[in-house]
């Protein structure tokens, strides 16, 4: 049968999905590997690892196909980078999207009138998570690596010069290192001037619909797939939106995953002081949104650390979401605020910090986890607002990400936002997106994805009142702590 090969180069692992002409998912591939934190703050990862874990995917899907795809595309997370020698080798550990060491310079560079130019200019909020505010950080901290860098790229256009040799970046991950202009489709004078780098050192801007043939003699394993199209594709969130259908006006697309996100598809870019993101899908569509730093991880942090679940299973999982379906929505009067690794959108608040409120003698464990899912939600509903202050009335939202798979996370989510969702299937979106861009780009009609079943979870109105007035106090908790989270986190480091 034929079929497109979406890849997901994703934080946590790669995940490779077979997609049928018709849109159908066939077979998937997954291959997972570890986050390093030498030092607070810092998140790193192994670029040859990824790399095996990207080849390995690709192996194992054709082998369950039995035969070649008729093309392979590309999704990527965002907000890497990796500092790079003349033969592509890296000179450090790739930076991920979570490193924060450079959060101080994202918080001076925001509260400046140069850093609202750049952020106008580029459509990514300035934070520690960009690559723009990664570079000042490592000109200023390690200036050997910075100086004998050839190149500073992504990990996708790490990928991409094992595939072929070349060092080219699409316009998606490109919209999302702060360095990029979004309109002139270029990377930006003033951003590259702050960050001291030269655009010769950063690779060649391309198209999301871009594609090469003939692979170089590093990606030997790969031979058999040298005369078929790779297309170099875009961003995850970007690639989810599509993979969702959620590109019309009034439906947006969320994630969560190890973190999480809210996005919406627009003709322009939107800015907003909440510092939504604008990241290029394509020429024609830009995907607005904000993401949160705090999604499945707090879950996993609830299960790891407080209840004492070192190798957390998934039947942990079944546990706790079972536990937390016997608690009164509001957990009984405790709240929380889920800023276990700070926080982006809507607060961009590195110095933020996971809290809960509340609490009294009549609480238990499972009271905790309740609210520990509320909180994620709460801070989910609180960037769908920003967004929605900019954008038509989003009525739909379409859900994607590893909490699909829990029936009573999907109702809270729900129920807080008094939207209705919808999962059209639960394989990697990003790489079911990057399947069909795969198609546009070699001539595949695109029709609306063919989808024979589809979940819809509906909010009950009734909670969706209560959860309103404890999403106020929420709201309220953050503004009245947050000088005290600021001055504890100077005292304890």
């Amino acid at each position: 049968m034929k079929y497109i090969l979406g890849i997901d180069i994703g934080t946590g692992s790669t995940k490779a999905v077979a997609v049928g002409l018709n849109h159908q998912p066939l077979s998937s591939a997954q291959q997972h590997y570890p986050t390093v934190s030498t030092e607070p703050g810092y998140s790193e990862q192994d670029p040859e690892l990824i790399w095996k874990a990207f080849v390995q995917c690709i192996l194992q899907v054709i082998d369950q196909q039995g035969n070649l795809p008729e093309a392979v595309s590309l999704s990527s997370a965002m907000h890497s980078l990796i500092a790079v020698d003349q033969q592509g080798i890296p000179l450090a550990p790739m930076m991920t999207w979570a490193d924060a060491r450079s959060a101080e310079i994202g918080e001076q560079l925001r509260a400046t009138e140069a850093g609202m130019r750049i952020y106008r200019s580029t459509g990514t909020p300035i934070h520690a998570m960009s690559p723009l505010c990664k570079l000042i950080w490592l000109h200023d901290h390690q200036q050997e690596i910075f100086n004998k860098a050839f190149k500073f790229i992504s990990i996708k256009e790490y990928i991409w010069f094992r595939l072929f040799d070349a060092y080219e970046i699409d316009h998606s991950i490109a919209s999302s290192t702060g360095l990029f202009n979004i309109i002139n489709l270029d990377w930006d004078t003033e951003a590259l001037g702050l960050a001291k780098v030269l655009p010769e050192r950063l690779s060649r801007p391309v198209r999301t619909s871009y594609l090469r043939k003939g692979l170089a003699p590093a990606a030997s394993a790969l031979s058999a797939l040298d005369e078929i199209p790779f297309v170099i594709g875009a961003s995850d969130g970007c690639l989810a939106n599509l993979g969702t259908a959620a590109i019309a006006p009034g439906t947006a697309a969320l994630t969560i995953g190890t973190s999480g996100a809210v996005r919406v598809a627009s003709k322009r870019p939107i800015f907003s002081d909440a510092m939504t993101f604008s990241y290029l899908l394509d020429e024609e569509t830009y995907i607005c949104g904000g993401p949160v730093n705090n999604g499945g991880v707090t879950l996993q942090w609830l299960l790891k650390n407080i209840l004492d679940k070192p190798a957390v299973s998934a039947l942990d999982y079944d546990t706790l979401f079972a536990q937390i379906d016997k608690i009164k929505p509001g957990s009984e009067g405790l709240l929380f605020l889920p800023y276990l690794s700070g926080e982006r959108a809507p607060i961009w608040d590195a110095s933020s910090c996971g809290t809960f409120f509340g609490l009294r003698l009549h609480h238990g464990q499972s009271h905790l986890a309740r609210a520990v899912l509320e909180g994620v939600c709460y801070a989910l509903k609180d960037v769908l607002d920003a967004v929605s202050e900019h954008t038509t009335t989003i009525n739909q939202i379409h859900v994607s990400g590893g909490f699909v798979h829990s029936r009573v996370w999907m109702q809270v989510l729900s129920d807080i936002t008094g939207k209705e969702l919808v999962l059209l299937q639960t394989e990697d979106a990003s790489a079911m997106g990057a399947a069909y861009l795969a198609m546009k780009a070699i001539g595949i009609e695109i029709t609306a994805a063919a989808v024979e079943e589809k979940t819809v979870i509906r909010p009950d109105l009734k909670l969706h009142q209560l959860y309103l007035d404890n999403f106020n106090i929420y709201k309220q908790l953050y503004q009245d702590l947050k000088s005290s989270m600021r001055r504890l986190q100077e005292i304890t480091r």
